[in-house]
């Protein structure tokens, strides 16, 4: 085996698939020794090195080098094939790590393909060195996409699956709305200003805050753009996608009202042990506090990073009264335990179920076996009142469902049954009145 035909053919790997010299070099290495174990059998200790200067391989069998000629006898026809075979293995699956560390890289950012074909669940997508797919869980709901088309994506996943890398896309993640933010405002792409949160259900609505170090420059205002003209171009490739973005702030007494737009916040009062924030607005205010469906709360709640509840003063006040009475009746809770767990918003028997038992001891001075006891009691009454909540609300929907039929049934029985005066011959009708005259003109 020539040396310098060696150094060719790593040479020209390395150069045509971009694969490291080191890794040629052990795939050749790999295939003489599969080669040379053929003809020696297994039970030998073989060694085989190539020298990376020269190209020159050297075997050594049970300790004794095996010279040129005898080496060129042993890689026969068999032989050659076998370890051609290994050669080629080895190749592939350096071409596969190769690729596998480039798309690794791109995990999280926006790559751009093109669609190839179309199958059921999933789509194909042409992204240059390799066909990514995206499911049909990460498109934006509502959307398709035809063969040929350009489209832009966020690598979600890169992994290896047999000899081959799989790189899944998604156009619905987060990450694809901040990259898109980063593309579209040059001082996001320049950290000038930074995204803090992003909370987003994709295809209908997104939250963003943003916060800037230089106080000459209006975060929000820069990421809007004039006329709404930046995030219009988000909200664009996004299938008309909306786009809110709030400014950021440490504190949760004005980052919440920020989340919370374009609702109007009365007050927020924190309850930092059961991680919830109680944000209070007028009534005209609760529907679009709440959102359609909950949308508006839930992406609020996933921007600040608490559960928030919205609520009217007047249902705070009687939520308040009502626990002070559940739970002063609960055995070992004094009035004034009672009122300190209220005041730290615990509104509820499923709240105070939840509740860590070295906390209840510390507020009410109580013992291990006396905080046991008040929790056991909690989730019991928990348990109850949610098994009662689901009769009641299997009883409504029989009852809705039970309407619905008895309607559906007036309905077919008043299309099917004509009325009476339609059953009337328009000849019996003008018969009718004849005869009421002639009657008429006889008594006369």
């Amino acid at each position: 085996m020539n040396g310098n035909e060696v150094l060719r053919i790593v040479d020209s790997i390395h150069r045509d698939k971009s694969i490291d010299k080191e890794i040629v070099f052990e795939g050749v290495e790999q295939a003489i020794l599969s080669a040379a174990r053929k003809h020696f059998g297994e039970e030998e200790v073989i060694e085989v090195h190539i020298d990376r200067t020269s190209g020159q391989p050297m075997v050594k069998t049970n300790g004794r080098e095996i010279d040129r000629d005898e080496l060129g006898d042993i890689l026969g026809r068999i032989s050659a094939q076998t370890a051609k075979q290994v050669m080629i293995q080895k190749i592939r699956e350096a071409e596969r790590d190769t690729l596998f560390d480039e798309y690794a890289q791109l995990r999280g950012q926006i790559v751009s393909g093109t669609v190839t074909r179309n199958e059921g669940s999933a789509i194909t997508v042409n992204i240059g060195k390799a066909e990514a797919i995206l499911p049909r869980s990460e498109m934006i709901p509502g959307e398709s996409h035809r063969p040929n088309e350009r489209i832009r994506a966020v690598v979600l996943e890169v992994k290896k699956m047999g000899p081959r890398v799989r790189v899944v896309l998604s156009r619905a993640h987060p990450d694809f709305v901040r990259r898109l933010l980063e593309l579209e405002i040059p001082e996001v792409n320049e950290r000038i200003i930074e995204i803090r949160s992003l909370a987003r259900e994709a295809g209908y609505r997104t939250k963003v805050a943003v916060s800037c170090a230089d106080s000459n420059i209006d975060p929000v205002g820069a990421c809007v753009g004039v006329r709404g003209a930046r995030i219009r171009n988000v909200g664009e490739e996004l299938g008309g996608e909306r786009i809110e973005v709030v400014r950021w702030n440490d504190s949760l007494q004005v980052l919440v009202p920020n989340a919370m737009q374009p609702s109007e916040v009365e007050d927020v009062i924190l309850c930092p042990m059961l991680g919830r924030v109680l944000v209070l607005v007028r009534d005209d205010q609760l529907s679009l506090a709440i959102g359609k469906r909950g949308q508006n709360v839930r992406l609020a709640s996933k921007l600040v990073g608490w559960d928030i509840d919205v609520m009217t003063r007047e249902e705070l006040d009687q939520q308040l009264d009502q626990a002070v009475v559940a739970y002063s009746q609960i055995p070992g809770v004094s009035e004034e335990l009672a009122e300190g767990l209220v005041s730290q918003g615990f509104l509820s028997f499923e709240d105070l179920s939840v509740i860590e038992p070295d906390e209840l001891m510390e507020m009410g001075s109580l013992t291990q076996e006396q905080a046991d006891v008040i929790v056991e009691y909690a989730e019991r009454e928990s348990e109850r009142i949610e098994k009662e909540q689901d009769l009641r609300r299997a009883t409504e929907k029989a009852e809705r469902q039970s309407q619905e039929r008895e309607q559906r049934r007036a309905e077919e029985a008043r299309v099917s049954s004509p009325s009476v005066e339609s059953k009337v011959p328009p000849a019996a009708e003008s018969g009718s009145e004849a005869s009421v005259e002639e009657a008429a003109g006889n008594k006369s």
